[in-house]
């Protein structure tokens, strides 16, 4: 049986776009050129963060006008944060590659491959919704001037630039840099969460192949023979040794998941609330007929659904690992030997204590978690507003 590569199947989109970004983990023997064409993609989001910077010290104490552009330079920094942390750990990164990869993970059997294709392909299509909803985003961004603004010259978002739009070709340089930089934001921001949820799917894939592997051990027939019984309980013992340390291997490669990107979901989880605040108070002073009322609204709707994958891939990891209790227990462990009865002991012992992926290393990710981050933006809204 041809053996699937994990790292392929959930990370092939991350890792198309990610390269071509010039992102993705670089070679051993990385050539100038690479690195040159990497520092360049990357200082194009930073000047980006930094004219948007200039910009609100420019017009500090302008509310309209700082709310206008905040949400946006929240957006940007958490981006650029983000690829700071996966550029520093980029050896975390390796190692979780080769870890996938390990033969310990390997599929045994078609039902565990069905395991591994079917949670790919449910992380895979929020993240491409995500995407999609994104770059839909950015298209009504680029079109906010030719409609909103018609008969004046106007960059798609109010920032510092060093190009005036009054002037040609200035301003379609200065529209093509905006344009073009946000959409790459958008793959980079799709290309980085890809990365961290998609490995913390492929964990919850590889909890529900051991409930498989469990669930498939073999009943003794105690009116067998007994060269027969000692086989299959020896297999038994073999398949319940075996679990645990792929247990132990999931274990392992969550706690490293959460120790290279704790840092940048902790900075997401906090920027939502901002985001969500700040993108909430723009809608309510913009026409609702205007291109930028709909360019607010998706890029809202973007920023949930993105607060909403990251606590629910945490929610899918805590929720399989908690069954894994129940499933040892429904394993035929009655029919089986003494030692095989001690060793389930001590593993129901250690996953009486679920897995839990932690941003900050304090805010645990789950549905309550999303759903106490929008009440709390909400709160902030409404006082926002009554101060306004």
């Amino acid at each position: 049986m041809k053996v699937l590569k994990s790292e392929n199947l959930y990370l092939n989109r991350a890792k198309f776009v990610m390269k071509y970004l010039g992102v993705w983990v670089p070679a051993k023997n990385e050539k100038i050129i690479s690195k040159c064409y990497r520092l360049f993609m990357m200082s194009l989001q930073y000047l980006f963060l930094l004219f948007q910077i200039i910009y609100i010290v420019i017009v500090w104490g302008d509310l309209e006008a700082v709310s206008q552009a905040s949400y946006l330079l929240f957006t940007q920094a958490c981006l650029c944060f983000k690829i700071t942390v996966l550029q520093i750990n980029i050896d975390m990164l390796r190692d979780l590659l080769r870890r996938m990869n390990d033969k310990i993970f390997f599929p045994e059997s078609r039902e565990h491959e069905r395991i591994l294709k079917l949670q790919a392909k449910r992380i895979k299509r929020l993240l491409l919704a995500f995407m999609i909803s994104s770059q839909t985003t950015c298209g009504l961004w680029a079109l906010k001037p030719l409609f909103d603004d018609a008969g004046s010259r106007k960059f798609p978002f109010d920032m510092w630039m060093p190009v005036s739009p009054e002037f040609s070709p200035q301003y379609e340089l200065g529209y093509a840099f905006q344009l073009l930089t946000i959409c790459m934001s958008a793959y980079m921001y799709f290309g980085v969460d890809s990365v961290a949820l998609s490995m913390v799917i492929f964990a919850c894939a590889q909890l529900d192949i051991i409930k498989n592997k469990l669930l498939n051990i073999s009943f003794v027939d105690i009116k067998g023979r007994d060269s027969k019984k000692k086989i299959i309980i020896a297999g038994n013992n073999k398949i319940l040794i075996n679990c645990i340390r792929q247990h132990q291997a999931v274990v392992t490669f969550t706690e490293l998941i959460e120790n290279a990107y704790h840092t940048f979901l902790l900075f997401q989880l906090v920027g939502s609330v901002g985001l969500i605040c700040m993108s909430a108070l723009r809608i309510l002073v913009v026409d609702w007929r205007s291109m930028q009322f709909f360019s607010i609204f998706t890029y809202l709707s973007v920023m949930i659904s993105q607060l909403f994958v990251c606590c629910w891939c945490g929610h899918e990891l805590t929720a399989t690992s908690e069954e894994l209790h129940t499933v040892l227990y429904k394993c035929a462990w009655y029919d089986q030997d003494l030692r095989f009865k001690r060793i389930l002991l001590f593993a129901m012992m250690r996953v009486n204590r679920p897995m839990v992926l932690r941003a900050g290393r304090y805010i645990s990710l789950s549905r309550q978690t999303f759903v106490s981050i929008l009440r709390m933006s909400y709160s902030y809204f409404a006082v926002l507003n009554q101060t306004k």
